[in-house]
């Protein structure tokens, strides 16, 4: 197969023709958004004693686990080609251990809601990513839903960087959650790669997220990160949701989803979790909101609705 051709194949993966949205559809963006709005508060449980890097590989090495033995009981083949193992492994580096890892120290520095709007920012960089790699064109109306939802993102992150008067733990904590958001996006660029090469989600998924921990564990040992662990109900309580709800359920939701109806309108769950997200952190972690927050979540949410009304190109 010449790189054209391949190219082409994945770019088909990414953006397949819409045919109109079924009931599936709308079940699992509302379930990834109702998920993945209360795991942006869980993993706050899981800092603290055991270092952020540590509780990723826990999640997504019990997230792995979980999948492999679906995949036995279900009687879903776990054979790879080679070259289907390399597109696996690339796709968990980038979202199971890079993206990941920059979400958990986001979260060290600014409160959770924080990091769940600037990740609303994922389905615009999916957007101009997929168009450099893959030239996938996207309608005028697509390109200004990025360009308001951006500004969204920027008003936010500047507004709690203003009233944080430019700390450098606040900026330290917006920058790791804006390198969460582009390695996720070149981990999404993987994922339709794995569409394109027909392997099915839920093997993809649990090599990926093994993987991604492998990688996460070789780093740390390399490093010397100690293994700790705090055997407490609030550690293990978030840990199994975040692994068996946030990675297992969400992530099977959310690459099903993608696949029928194409990475942009599947990252739409980024723009219906911050609402919820900013809720939850005002109730449990005592956030205050001021208008800089709300004016960028309403042009991120703009932006997403622009986004998704724009017609195939």
């Amino acid at each position: 197969m010449s790189i054209a051709e391949d190219e082409t194949n994945i770019a088909a993966a990414a953006a397949p023709p819409r045919q109109g949205f079924a009931g599936a559809d709308l079940f699992a963006l509302a379930s990834c958004s109702l998920i993945w709005s209360t795991t942006w508060y869980a993993i706050k449980h899981q800092l603290g004693v055991v270092p952020p890097l540590i509780s990723v590989i826990y999640r997504f090495g019990l997230a792995a686990a979980v999948l492999f033995a679906w995949c036995l009981v279900t009687r879903k083949s776990l054979r790879l080609t080679p070259r289907q193992h390399l597109i696996v492994a690339a796709q968990g580096v980038f979202v199971f251990s890079l993206d990941y890892s920059f979400v958990y120290l986001a979260e060290v520095h600014v409160v959770s809601a924080v990091v769940a709007v600037i990740f609303a920012s994922l389905s615009f960089v999916n957007l101009i990513l997929f168009r450099l790699v893959l030239k996938l064109k996207a309608a005028p109306l697509a390109w200004a839903g990025s360009a308001v939802g951006i500004v969204g993102v920027a008003v936010l992150s500047w507004g709690e960087a203003a009233r944080a008067h430019m700390d450098p733990e606040t900026l330290l904590g917006i920058g790791f959650g804006l390198a969460g958001v582009l390695t996720a996006a070149i981990g999404n660029l993987f994922a339709a790669k794995t569409q394109a090469e027909e392997i099915p989600i839920a093997p993809a998924t649990a090599w990926a997220m093994f993987y991604g921990t492998a990688g996460l564990a070789l780093y740390a040992i390399a490093t010397g990160e100690p293994f700790l662990f705090t055997p407490t109900v609030e550690y293990v309580g978030s840990l199994i949701y975040l692994a068996v709800f946030g990675s297992v359920a969400a992530f099977l939701l959310y690459y099903a989803l993608a696949r029928r109806t194409g990475y942009s309108f599947a990252s739409y769950i980024s723009a219906l979790t911050p609402p919820l997200a900013m809720g939850i952190s005002a109730m449990f972690e005592g956030a205050r909101w001021g208008w800089e927050a709300l004016a960028g979540l309403v042009l991120v949410v703009i932006g997403q609705y622009l986004l998704i009304r724009a017609p195939k190109v």
